[in-house]
C-alpha cells in the first residue's frame, strides 16, 4: 500500500498546535454519554512563571481545581495528520490509496505535573439580615 504525505501549508507557515499533559483522569459528568466533542472542559491561561523567567508558566482551571504547569519544548517534533483515501485504485482488487495531510505540527507540551490546588477553602458566611423599624 502506498502513503502520500501532502503538506500545502509549507513548513514555515504550518499552524502550531500544542498538547496539554495533565497526571490522572478528566472524567466528564455522566450525562456525557459517548461524544464530547466540543464540551468545554476548563480554562488555561499563560500566567508569569514566579520560580523562572525563561520558562513560561500557564494555569488550567477546571471547577474548583487549578492547575500551575509549564511549557516545555518536545526533543522531536509530531505531525498532526488527516488520513484521506483517494480513488486510485481501480476495480475491487486493489485496495484504495492512502493520503495524510499535514494540517499541523506539535513543537511543544505545557506539562502540568503537580496536584491541583483547591480554590475553595471555606463554605460563604450567610448575612444575617437587621429588621428595620417601620416608618410613622
Amino acid at each position: 500500500m502506498k502513503i502520500q504525505v501532502q503538506c500545502g501549508c509549507g513548513e514555515s507557515s504550518c499552524p502550531e498546535w500544542a498538547v496539554v499533559e495533565l497526571q490522572g483522569v478528566v472524567q466528564p459528568q455522566a450525562s456525557f454519554a459517548g461524544d464530547i466533542r466540543g464540551l468545554h472542559i476548563g480554562r488555561l491561561c499563560s500566567a508569569p512563571s514566579p520560580s523562572s523567567s525563561s520558562k513560561a508558566g500557564y494555569t488550567f482551571t477546571v471547577g474548583y481545581h487549578e492547575l500551575a504547569g509549564t511549557k516545555v519544548t518536545l526533543k522531536k517534533p509530531l505531525l498532526v495528520l488527516r488520513k484521506t483515501k483517494t480513488n486510485a485504485g481501480c476495480g475491487e482488487q486493489e485496495p484504495p490509496e492512502v493520503e495524510l495531510e499535514v494540517i499541523g505540527i506539535i513543537r511543544h507540551k505545557i506539562l502540568f505535573k503537580d496536584r491541583p490546588k483547591a480554590l475553595i477553602s471555606k463554605p460563604p458566611t450567610k448575612e444575617k439580615k437587621t429588621l428595620q423599624p417601620a416608618a410613622k
